[in-house]
């Protein structure tokens, strides 16, 4: 009686396990509440609206970083970048008067309707989301974009990349 109860309660535990897991996803979706997005939109998709965004996102990176890598969920990424706007503008329209454009930018924090994407072996189902929206004029043309937090917009090829251990940030974080 014992080996049956014994065996019975570990197929229990597995059918549960396997029940629980597959969800009809590939494993690697997650709720769009875990996420942050970034877009970009260009004033409209001529050649020199475009090639003027991509110089705009490397700038919003570089300015971003030190502020994303200091959160330590999403609703401190949101709580920190939405403190740093102004100046997130600033250095938008900075690169977009260096290189000749009139118009600028507006940079919000605001829930949107996204499509499905994969990025970077990430599938983001199509819902709404929390994300960093910056339109360069109008904001019409095509977007480039990434997830702020968890930080996927940091691939290794980028310079100074730190990787951290969030658990052993929260132990940190207890300690101090």
């Amino acid at each position: 009686m014992k080996n049956f109860c014994i065996t019975f309660f570990i197929l229990f535990i597995i059918i549960a396990t396997v029940i629980y897991v597959s969800d009809g996803t590939d494993g690697n979706t997650e709720n769009t509440a875990d996420y942050l997005r970034l877009h970009v939109r260009a004033d409209s998709n001529d050649a020199e609206d475009q090639e003027v965004k991509y110089k705009v996102k490397d700038a919003v990176i570089e300015f971003i970083t030190p502020y994303a890598a200091k959160s330590y969920n999403k609703q401190d990424a949101m709580k920190t970048i939405g403190s740093v706007l102004d100046e997130l503008e600033d250095v938008c329209d900075k690169v977009l008067k260096q290189n000749g454009f009139s118009y600028t930018s507006t940079a919000e924090i605001r829930q949107e309707q996204f499509p499905t994407r994969v990025y970077d072996g990430v599938t983001l189902e199509s819902g709404i989301y929390d994300a960093l929206i910056i339109e360069l004029g109008s904001g019409t043309g095509d977007n480039w974009w990434c997830v702020l937090y968890p930080p996927l917009c940091f691939t290794s090829a980028t310079a100074d990349v730190e990787y951290r251990s969030a658990i052993y940030d929260i132990i940190q974080k207890f300690f101090d």
